[in-house]
């Protein structure tokens, strides 16, 4: 049988610790914020995702190609992506870590930072797929996950890190795992997948409401605007499609990334 569910994985910022990060006007450095984001929506939607994406593309007639990369789109532009991807039989989640709360020494491996939290988003993404089985029933109900591809991450490696937390009977490992196909997880390139570069434009819009630009400013309005479909329970955001780790209490955050904060809440 095949599955009910299709699941896109991409990224803004970087798993990287090591200090100084990014500083205000800094073009290097690692990020001060990690957000993986994902996109879930029926297996038989998989080639409306395409015009999906030719449907942002559309609507900027002076960009020469369709291919969609959010960082890239000026400040208009960006606005009508998400405008766009808001309106679609489409779920958001983002996990999101802030990095300068982290203690040194702790992540010492490579991905380790990443596979934890993607973790916590394969927990909800096996919530949403578990409850919304019965909106769903096509399929086996399992959902086949993919990622964008991103450089020194073997996604073998990965498949067997869920496999180990499948096993782990002690831990406080809370994926509902009938709905998870570990075998289907797979990696593609941003650019053949018009899927990831909506997913793309999730993370980034998260992001730009936590990772100050250039300039210092960050911008909740890209995210904001993803709050239709962005998965909640009783509209409990931040316990479920919204993951910020730590809790936003001991993320340090400003004035300005309070603001996101309210948009969940």
């Amino acid at each position: 049988m095949s599955h009910t569910y299709v699941a896109f994985i991409d990224e803004s910022g970087d798993d990287g610790l090591d200090k100084p990060f990014r500083g205000i006007g800094d073009d290097g450095g690692p990020s001060n914020w990690l957000v993986i984001s994902a996109c879930l929506f029926r297996k038989t939607h998989s080639l409306d995702a395409v015009a999906w994406r030719d449907e942002i593309s559309a609507k900027m007639p002076e960009r020469k190609s369709r291919q969609l990369h959010f960082a890239r789109l000026k400040h208009g532009q960006k606005l009508v992506a998400v405008q766009t991807i808001a309106k679609k039989p489409l779920r958001a989640l983002s996990v999101i870590a802030a990095k300068n709360p982290i203690p040194e020494g702790i992540y010492k491996e490579r991905n380790q930072l990443y596979f934890y939290m993607t973790r916590y988003l394969i927990e909800r993404l096996s919530w949403l797929c578990r409850d919304h089985r019965r909106l769903a029933p096509e399929g086996d109900g399992r959902v086949a996950i993919t990622f964008s591809r991103r450089g020194g991450m073997q996604y073998d490696e990965f498949r067997a890190y869920l496999g180990r937390l499948k096993d782990d009977d002690e831990g406080d490992v809370r994926i509902h795992w009938p709905v998870i196909d570990i075998d289907a997880v797979a990696a593609a390139d941003h650019s053949s997948s018009a899927s990831l570069q909506l997913a793309d434009a999730v993370a980034s819009a998260f992001a730009a409401g936590f990772e100050p630009d250039r300039y210092g400013n960050c911008e909740p309005r890209y995210a904001e605007t993803l709050k239709p479909i962005t998965y909640h329970r009783n509209k409990n955001y931040l316990s479920y499609g919204v993951k910020l780790v730590p809790n936003y209490e001991g993320c340090g955050l400003n004035q300005q990334q309070l603001k996101m904060i309210e948009v969940w809440k």
